[in-house]
């Protein structure tokens, strides 16, 4: 251990080997850790800044004597207790640097988590799992009348099971996969016009060493060699969990696999991750998948957001996701008092808001403005006695609220405090899941300088539903400009109805008055960008008041027959302030012919 000392504190360098971690010994590092935690934040002074070192190579985290927590994530199944490799809780001025190490675990956990914590580094390391719960599989034959047999890839554990369904296991799990995503075997794309596969794996049958015939399985758009990534709908824990921080930054840190997001980030305040990537272990690794869900998602922040020379590959959901959550307003108390609630089932138990937070309502209806704006005075959980794990709140009002906010028609509240401005720079997103990029945030928002190669759906998405995901809000303003769009829209998802999608989810566009996205002055510039397309679409968008689309250069391929159902290169539906000009299109521009404005 070293110790230099300094004027206003110690500056304290932690050598994790002297706590008995050695690194690639294949002993369980959990126990060790813990131990190591305790006593060094037991010799903290208040000044002092800690760096752990990890000396370079491989640390293996398994269940036992590791942390527990009872932890309620953002956008993840609320199943509790968590169990944790790396639980950093209450630090300052800390610096955990991997030197390049692989931190690889084991079983079902959360690999890293840090909260209430300031000005903390996590650095040059990577988070991966020895035996993921997603499976990979490549099919060898399929027979229509047969059925498909694949070949289960060598570091999958599985049986068939009692109920004859091929199931996959691990430390304390198993799973019996029902979806998935596919592969191009050379490419590493998702496989043209499949989306999300649904199968029935009952009946399977062990044919050849770790070969199995799915008699059930029917699917002709499978090709021999087709790579599946084996999934179920489970998102339990993510790959790093940041929670009430403050000036957090992430430096050259991967993440292989999570069976959830890569990194969920709630109610943190100021995030820079700088080369943090969602990737694969490079070009000769043999697996084709990384996360469960979404790379990189901020739930509730502030501040600002940097995400940048970043690599965003193979996840099944988007590379970045920014929002708040509406809480639905279930009771009118008084003229000042409400009680709102979490609706989706995956965010729910974590803080909300605090006395002095701004606020707005919404019509989830028409996705308008209810009433004036407001603060709160007073907020409590109103279904238990503490924040941790309520799904209701009673919110006290610095002022009366409209009588128009109340449990029969429709409201929600958003949290304007905790609303971050947002720069994505540099990044590469490519052969993933769903989307590439959403962002609800009415701060500046700054998307620029990055590829979107084959995002499958959507490469950018400007949303907000106070509906289905209850995720705020609306976008004030933002830019898109210097990237490059490769063949987006391959496959349909949700909210994929163009390159990019300004999508607020609005249920009675028609009673609508006012405008979700933009405002005077303000609303979504698109410039110097570059789309290379084999179909129509370029930009959709709903309830927009400002839109420019200029000095863009879009470039038509053959690469993919067209098949999407939107045929215009901008379909607009209550759209104002509209601005195309200064673009080359391949095929030339007409306004009438290109332009579909309802």
């Amino acid at each position: 251990m070293c110790v230099v000392f300094l004027a206003t504190g110690k500056s304290k360098v932690y050598n994790m080997a002297d706590f008995g971690l050695k690194a690639n010994s294949g002993e369980n590092a959990s126990p060790l850790l813990v131990q190591a935690i305790e006593t060094i934040k037991g010799e903290y002074h208040e000044g002092d800044r800690i760096t752990l070192i990890f000396p370079a190579g491989r640390y293996d985290f398994h269940e036992a004597g590791a942390s527990r927590r009872e932890y309620y994530i953002s956008n993840h199944d609320q199943v509790n207790p968590k169990i944790v490799g790396i639980a950093l809780e209450n630090l300052k001025h800390v610096t955990i640097d991997g030197q390049h190490s692989e931190f690889v675990f084991h079983g079902r956990m959360i690999p890293l988590s840090l909260l209430n914590s300031e000005n903390c580094t996590l650095k040059n390391f990577s988070i991966d799992f020895e035996n993921p719960h997603i499976a990979q599989i490549k099919v060898i034959k399929n027979d229509p009348q047969e059925g498909i047999t694949f070949e289960v890839a060598p570091w999958v554990k599985y049986r068939i099971g009692e109920e004859g369904y091929f199931e996959t296991t691990g430390e304390g799990w198993v799973a019996r996969q029902s979806t998935g995503i596919a592969f191009e075997a050379e490419s590493r794309h998702i496989v043209y016009n499949t989306s999300d596969l649904f199968y029935n794996t009952q009946g399977a049958q062990e044919v050849a060493p770790r070969t199995i015939l799915a008699p059930q399985w029917k699917d002709k758009r499978l090709i021999p060699g087709t790579v599946i990534a084996m999934r179920t709908w489970y998102r339990p824990t993510p790959g790093l969990f940041l929670s009430h921080n403050r000036n957090t930054r992430l430096q050259n840190v991967k993440v292989h696999y999570a069976e959830g997001m890569g990194l969920l980030a709630q109610l943190c305040e100021n995030i820079t991750l700088d080369g943090f990537s969602v990737c694969l272990k490079g070009e000769n690794d043999p697996r084709y998948f990384t996360t469960q869900a979404d790379a990189t998602h901020f739930s509730g922040c502030k501040g600002k957001i940097i995400s940048k020379n970043g690599l965003y590959e193979g996840m099944m959901d988007d590379a970045i996701n920014i929002h708040g959550t509406y809480l639905k307003v279930i009771r009118r108390l008084d003229n000042n008092t409400l009680v709102g609630r979490y609706m989706h089932d995956q965010a729910w138990g974590f803080e909300w808001g605090r006395p002095g937070d701004a606020v707005q309502f919404v019509n989830s209806s028409t996705m308008e403005l209810v009433g004036n704006g407001n603060k709160i005075k007073t907020i409590h959980p109103y279904d238990k006695k503490e924040i941790t794990g309520a799904r209701e709140y009673l919110i006290q009002f610095e002022h009366p609220i409209d009588t128009a906010i109340n449990a029969r028609t429709g409201c929600g509240i958003e949290n304007l405090e905790w609303t971050p401005e947002v720069v994505f720079s540099n990044n590469t997103v490519r052969n993933n899941r769903a989307r590439g990029a959403l962002f609800s945030t009415p701060k500046k928002t700054i998307v620029e300088n990055n590829t979107f190669d084959h995002t499958s759906g959507t490469a950018i998405l400007l949303c907000g539903d106070c509906n289905g995901w209850f995720e705020t809000g609306a976008c004030r303003e933002v830019i898109i400009r210097n990237n490059r769009f490769i063949n987006a829209l391959t496959n349909m998802f949700q909210f994929t109805n163009a390159i990019i999608s300004i999508y607020p989810e609005i249920p009675d566009l028609k009673a609508q008055k006012l405008y979700f996205h933009g405002g005077p002055g303000k609303g979504v510039i698109i410039e110097n960008n570059f789309f290379e397309t084999f179909d129509q679409p370029v930009v959709y968008a709903k309830s927009l008041d400002g839109f420019v689309f200029r000095k863009n250069t879009i470039r038509q391929n053959q690469e993919y027959p067209a098949f999407h159902w939107n045929k215009k290169r901008f379909l607009f539906e209550r759209v104002k302030n509209i601005d195309i000009r200064h673009n080359k299109f391949d095929g030339g521009f007409d306004y009438r012919r290109d332009v579909t404005e309802k």
